[in-house]
C-alpha cells in the first residue's frame, strides 16, 4: 500500500520535577536541602531511511510520543533523562505544522531532524540554597515537552521523472528500462500511484519515476493532480512522453507544460526530454512530422526521439538525451532543498519580550520566558510562587503591570491558554 501523506500527533517528553527534600541524619533535626533536578524530556526526531518506502505505519498508529524525564531525588539524586525518540521516515519525507510551514525536510538517509523538543527537568530544592536562603523550601516542576499536529508528506526523490497523459506509455517504458514492475493495461489511469526504478547505463544508475498520467486541471487538484504533481518537484529532469497516436500532438504537449508551470515554476524550467511513443510500424515521414510541430513549441535544445518501448526501439538514444541533460545541470544551478523549501524553527525560546493585556478585571502576561518559569511554578505553593515573582520582578514585568494600571488584589494570569494565576 503507497502512503504518501498522513497527519500525524507528536509529543515530546515532558521535563522531570525536582523534589523538596533535607538531609536526615541522627542527632541533627533538619540538614541542608538535598532535592535533586528532574531529568529532561525526549525530543522527537525524524531519521531518513532507505528502508522506508512508505508512510504506511502511520495510518493506524497516529501517536508519537517520547518519553518524560524522571523527578529528582534525595540525596541530590537527578532525575534520569529520557531517550530522544528517532522515527524513521522515507527519504523525500516532508514534515509540517498545521499553519504550513515546514519543521523537517528529509532529503538523504540518515539525516536526522528535532520536530518536537522534550522538556527541561525542573530544578530541585538544594539548587536554591544561598547564603540568605539556607533552607529553600520549593522546588520547580519540569516544562511539558512541546505538542503539536504535523502531517507528513513523502516526495518521491528520483533524478528523471515520466509525465504524460494518461496511457501516454510511462509504466511500460519504465518496465523496459529498469527492474521496475508497474501494472500496466492498455487504458488510462492504470497507474494509480507513482513508481520506482533504477536504470543502469553507461556505468551510470538513474533512478527513474513513473508519475501517473496528468489531466488538464491538475494543478488545481482535478483528478489526482496535486498528489502526483508534488512527486515531481524533486526531480533533476523530466521526460515528457507523448503518445504518437494523439488527435492533437501539440494540444497533449501543452497540457503537460502548462500544468507544470501552473503548480510551480521550479518544474516549468527542469530541462527536458520529448519522447514521441509508440512508434512500432509508424511511417518515419509521420514520426517527423510529429516531431517538426514539438520542436517549435519546446524549449531551444530539447532533444525529441522517437522510440517503441515494446520493440525496444529508440531506448538508447532516449537514455542518451537524459544523461546528457543531467551531466548539463551544474551543481551550483540545481535549487538547494532549503533554499527552495526553508524550513521554520519551533523553539521559540529565545524570544526574551512579554506582553501584558487587561481582560475585564484580569490581567494576562504572554511572552516565552516568563511562561517558561511558570511551567516550572507550583502555584499551590506560597515558596514557589514567591520565587515567580521575584523572578517577574527582577525582569521588570511587575513594575509594567502596575505601570498598565494593575490595583493590589486583582487577579494575574500567566499563559494563554492559562499556566497558572496569582495576585500581587
Amino acid at each position: 500500500m503507497f502512503i504518501d501523506n498522513v497527519l500525524i500527533e507528536v509529543k515530546a517528553g515532558d521535563g522531570g520535577s525536582g523534589i523538596v527534600s533535607f538531609r536526615r541524619e541522627k542527632y541533627i533535626d533538619r540538614g541542608g536541602p538535598n532535592g535533586g533536578d528532574g531529568g529532561d524530556g525526549g525530543d522527537v526526531i525524524l531519521v531518513g531511511s532507505d528502508r522506508e518506502h512508505t508512510l504506511a505505519k502511520f495510518r493506524y498508529n497516529k501517536l508519537v510520543k517520547a518519553d518524560s524525564g524522571k523527578d529528582g531525588g534525595t540525596n541530590n539524586k537527578h532525575g534520569r533523562s529520557a531517550q530522544h525518540l528517532e522515527v524513521a521516515v522515507p527519504v523525500g519525507t516532508q514534515a509540517t505544522d498545521l499553519d504550513g510551514n515546514i519543521l523537517a525536510d528529509i532529503t538523504k538517509s540518515g539525516e536526522k531532524i528535532m520536530i518536537a523538543k522534550g522538556g527541561v527537568g525542573g530544578f530541585g530544592n538544594a539548587h536554591f540554597k544561598s547564603s540568605t536562603r539556607q533552607a529553600p523550601n520549593f522546588a520547580e516542576k519540569g516544562i511539558p515537552g512541546q505538542e503539536l499536529e504535523v502531517k507528513l508528506e513523502l516526495k518521491l526523490i528520483a533524478d528523471v521523472a515520466l509525465v504524460g497523459l494518461p496511457n501516454a506509455g510511462k509504466s511500460t517504458l519504465l518496465s523496459v528500462i529498469s527492474n521496475a514492475k508497474p501494472e500496466i493495461a492498455d487504458y488510462p489511469f492504470t497507474t494509480i500511484r507513482p513508481n520506482l526504478g533504477v536504470v543502469d547505463f553507461r556505468e551510470r544508475s538513474v533512478l527513474f519515476a513513473d508519475i501517473p498520467g496528468l489531466i488538464e486541471g491538475a494543478h488545481e487538484g482535478k483528478g489526482l493532480g496535486h498528489e502526483f504533481l508534488k512527486h515531481v518537484e524533486r526531480t533533476k529532469t523530466i521526460v515528457h512522453l507523448i503518445d504518437i497516436y494523439s488527435q492533437d500532438i501539440e494540444k497533449s504537449y501543452h497540457i503537460i507544460r502548462s500544468e507544470l508551470k501552473d503548480y510551480s515554476s521550479y518544474l516549468a524550467n527542469l530541462p527536458e526530454v520529448i519522447a514521441l511513443t509508440k512508434t512500432e510500424g509508424i511511417d518515419a515521414s509521420m514520426i517527423s512530422e510529429a516531431a517538426a510541430k514539438l520542436q517549435v513549441l519546446a524549449p531551444a535544445g530539447t532533444a525529441i526521439v522517437a522510440i517503441s518501448a515494446v520493440a525496444h526501439a529508440g531506448i538508447e538514444s532516449l537514455l542518451e538525451a537524459v544523461l546528457a541533460n543531467l551531466d548539463n545541470i551544474q551543481k551550483a544551478e540545481i535549487v538547494d532543498i532549503d533554499d527552495k523549501l526553508p524550513v521554520f524553527g519551533i523553539d521559540a525560546s529565545e524570544q526574551t519580550d512579554w506582553q501584558i493585556d487587561k481582560k475585564r478585571d484580569r490581567y494576562v502576561i504572554t511572552g516565552a520566558k516568563i511562561e517558561h518559569f511558570a511551567h516550572k511554578t507550583y502555584f499551590d505553593d506560597e515558596d514557589s510562587v514567591d520565587r515567580l515573582k521575584d523572578i517577574m520582578l527582577k525582569t521588570g514585568i511587575t513594575q509594567d503591570l502596575w505601570r498598565k494600571g494593575y490595583e493590589e488584589g486583582q487577579k494575574v494570569i500567566i499563559g494563554q491558554p492559562e499556566i497558572g494565576r496569582l495576585t500581587f
